[in-house]
Parts: C-alpha cells; structure tokens; sequence
C-alpha cells in the first residue's frame, strides 16, 4: 500500500475509447484510489476519494457501481463506511476466481482513477425493531462490516471456501464475531446452516440473506420450515455460477 506522499499522478487504470470515456464522464463520477491494502491473497481492502464523495448521503446496506476494464463494465461494492465530510468511502473486494472484476481488483493501485455510480439503495435494513441475524458469504463482508455499528445486528453467518483465510480477514476488519463454515460438495454445509440459523426464529427478528443465490434459496427454505415470515427475510443475491452483475 503506497502512502499519499509516494504514489504515482493519477492515472486511468485502463485506456477506454472517446465514445466510452464520454458515457463515463456523462453516467457516472470520477474516484481516486486513495489506499489498496491486500488482506490475504485473495481479499483487498480498497479506499476511494474524491470531491464527487463530499456531501453524500448514504446509509448501511446501499451499493456503488465502479467501472472496470475497457468498456462499459463494472462491478458493485457495498461501501464499508462513507465519510462525506472528508470525501472518502472504503469498500472490499473479494478476488472471485478469474473473471474481470478480480483481475481489476487485484492489479489496482492508489493513484490510479476510477468512475462509480452511486450510492443507490441495494438493501433497506432501516427500521429493524428486533435483532438483526446476516447470511452471506465472501462477497457479504463488505455489507456486514458496514452494520458493525448496528447494535442490533447480533448474528453473523458466513458460508466461505477457505476458513482460516477469511477468519483472518473479518478480524482485521472488526468482525471476529461471526461464525464462519467452509462449503462442502454438494452443498451439505447448508443444512447445518439453515438448522442454526432456525434458532433464532423469534417474531421480531429479521434475516437478511446475501451472497449465492442458491445458498439463499436453501436457506430461505430452512426459515419458511421454521415459521419464519416471508416479511421478515430480506435477500440479495450478489453471485449464481456462470453469471454476472446480479448486483
């Protein structure tokens, strides 16, 4: 991670053409890439800043949409914290295999400019009068270090491909509370998941379920089993196998 005083000028991390670099200017702002931490191999803590950051307002739960590559991808983050006083939000991204929005990820560098969009609401979790229980994955953290601050956010699920690597992760981003289970084949792990997370059917709580969408639909299953109300479970897959931009 380079420190502000020995980054590079800033630069466009790729090289759009003049009708895409106009759509950009035109549907989205301009960020710099204040900080670029690696968590662990495949994990990176991301700070962005800039004067479209200023005088926002945002809430836990909502998404930004950051261009990559040369054309008009992009991928959505949920922002971690929001500063709108100093213009700065923070967001982590999980290298998920091979596929553009890794490999963008995983060779930014401070310095470097991006375009985003947002934020805009992805997840109401406003109003909760109960306690709140999160099911997710990798590509949750992000959200529930957002909520970390919400007493009552009490509960914290996550299915995840590398146990020891993703403990890690949450306690560097102050979430060593929550209960971490490595996927099996088949999705057996699931089970156990929607079988602890039954427990905590009670008539004021409120699930909110994200990540695969598969592992919400098994889980979604085990709660409705459960007496569990479909108004209560909130859900946003942000991945399926084979798919893109759920989110």
């Amino acid at each position: 991670m380079h420190s502000a005083d020995t980054i590079p000028p800033p630069r466009l991390a790729t090289t759009p053409g003049r009708i895409t670099r106009a759509l950009l200017r035109w549907m989205m702002r301009p960020a710099r890439v204040a900080a670029v931490e690696a968590l662990s191999p495949r994990f990176r803590l991301i700070d962005l800043e800039g004067e479209c950051l200023k005088n926002v307002v945002w809430q836990p739960g909502q998404k930004i949409q950051v261009a990559i590559g040369a054309g008009l991808s992009s991928r959505t983050y949920t922002p971690m914290s929001w500063d709108a006083d100093a213009g700065r939000t923070r967001m982590l991204a999980y290298l998920h295999g091979d596929g553009t929005g890794s490999r963008w990820a995983g060779s930014l560098l401070a310095g470097q400019v991006c375009q985003f969009l947002g934020p805009r609401r992805s997840l109401d979790l406003s109003g909760a009068d109960g306690p709140v229980i999160l099911f997710g994955d990798e590509t949750s953290f992000g959200l529930a270090a957002a909520l970390r601050n919400d007493p009552a956010a009490t509960e914290l699920v996550f299915e995840v491909s590398d146990a020891a690597e993703s403990r890690a992760v949450l306690t560097a981003i102050g979430l060593d509370r929550a209960t971490v289970i490595e996927r099996r084949d088949g999705g057996v792990h699931l089970a156990a998941i929607g079988a602890d997370l039954s427990r905590h059917v009670t008539p004021n709580a409120r699930f909110v379920l994200t990540g695969k969408a598969q592992s919400i639909q098994s889980v979604s299953q085990a709660l409705k089993k459960s007496g569990m109300g479909s108004s209560s479970v909130k859900s946003k897959a942000y991945w399926s196998p084979g798919k893109t931009g759920l989110d």
